[in-house]
C-alpha cells in the first residue's frame, strides 16, 4: 500500500510552494523593490538599468484587488499616447501583472513620472502586429532580447493607448 501524500509532496515542490513560482522571499523582496520603484517614479525618477519606467495599475485577476507594478516602457513612434511594454521575466509563466491586466483590461491606468494616473487601453499584438513593436523593445534594450531568445514562451507585447 502506498504511502500518503504529504503537503508538500501534494503542492508538488519539496519546500510547499507550487512548482515554477517564486519562494516566499522572493515575492518579499520583489514587493520591496516595486515598492522602491514606485517611489521613485512619483518623485519624478522613473528610469532603472537605462529604460523609462512607468507604474501600472492593474485590478488582481482572482483577488480584485488594485495592484501597482513599475514596467519598463518603450515609445511607440511619434505618438505621445501610446507606449509599448513586454511581460518578459516570470520564466515559463507570464507575469502576474499581465494576467491581471488582461483579465480587467478596463480598469487599467499609468503613472508616468511625476504624473497623475491616466486610464489606458491594452492591446496585446500578436503575429505581423508585435513583430515592428517588438524590434523596438529589443532594438532599445538588447538583454530583454538575450532573456527572450533563453526562453520556452514567447514574451507578450502590450501597447497601451491613453484614453
Amino acid at each position: 500500500m502506498a504511502e500518503p501524500k504529504t503537503r508538500n509532496e501534494q503542492a508538488g515542490s519539496s519546500d510547499g510552494r507550487k512548482s515554477g513560482g517564486p519562494g516566499r522571499f522572493s515575492r518579499w523582496m520583489q514587493h520591496r523593490m516595486n515598492a522602491r520603484m514606485n517611489r521613485k517614479v512619483r518623485k519624478g525618477k522613473g528610469t532603472f538599468m537605462g529604460m523609462d519606467v512607468l507604474i501600472l495599475h492593474t485590478v488582481g485577476s482572482r483577488s480584485g484587488e488594485p495592484r501597482e507594478t513599475p514596467v519598463a516602457w518603450f515609445a511607440d513612434g511619434d505618438d505621445a499616447d501610446t507606449r509599448l511594454i513586454v511581460a518578459s521575466g516570470g520564466e515559463s509563466q507570464d507575469p502576474d501583472w499581465f494576467v491581471n491586466l488582461m483579465a480587467h483590461p478596463d480598469r487599467a491606468t499609468i503613472e508616468l513620472p511625476g504624473d497623475d494616473p491616466v486610464p489606458v487601453t491594452p492591446h496585446r499584438l500578436d503575429g505581423a502586429d508585435r513583430e515592428p513593436a517588438w524590434q523596438v523593445i529589443a532594438t532599445a534594450q538588447p538583454r530583454i532580447a538575450k532573456y527572450q531568445s533563453k526562453s520556452d514562451r514567447q514574451y507578450p507585447v502590450v501597447r497601451l493607448t491613453a484614453r
